[in-house]
């Protein structure tokens, strides 16, 4: 059973991508699909990706985003010491600022794996 929190996050992404896809604009259609390209296997795997995405999340003080890509690192099988570990990397590119903001990426993680 999905946690309170990811089911919350999850539930009102989906519901307003469908009403974000059902406006039906070109701009922001090809900025989804620009977006799903780029986490698509290349020069680097999916797992790295995925931690650039949450470092940088973290680093822009996203939450939303955060949670999209914890959500990502989890389904990819990330370990909870590769998950921190980049946390940290961001914290530190990022400051004291992301603490916060890392307080609520740690309660999420948890929440995955509740």
């Amino acid at each position: 059973m999905e946690h309170p929190l990811v089911k919350q996050f999850n539930d009102y992404r989906s519901r307003m991508n469908e009403k974000i896809t059902e406006a039906d604009n070109l701009i922001i259609k090809r900025i989804f699909n620009l977006d799903t390209n780029a986490y698509q296997p290349g020069a680097l795997d999916v797992r790295s990706k995925e931690l650039i995405g949450l470092t940088c999340s973290l680093v822009l003080r996203c939450d939303d985003c955060v949670k999209y890509h914890l959500g990502k690192c989890h389904e990819v099988g990330l370990s909870t010491a590769e998950v921190h570990e980049a946390m940290g990397v961001a914290t530190l590119i990022g400051g004291t600022i992301v603490i916060p903001h890392l307080r609520r990426a740690f309660e999420y993680w948890d929440a995955l794996h509740a």
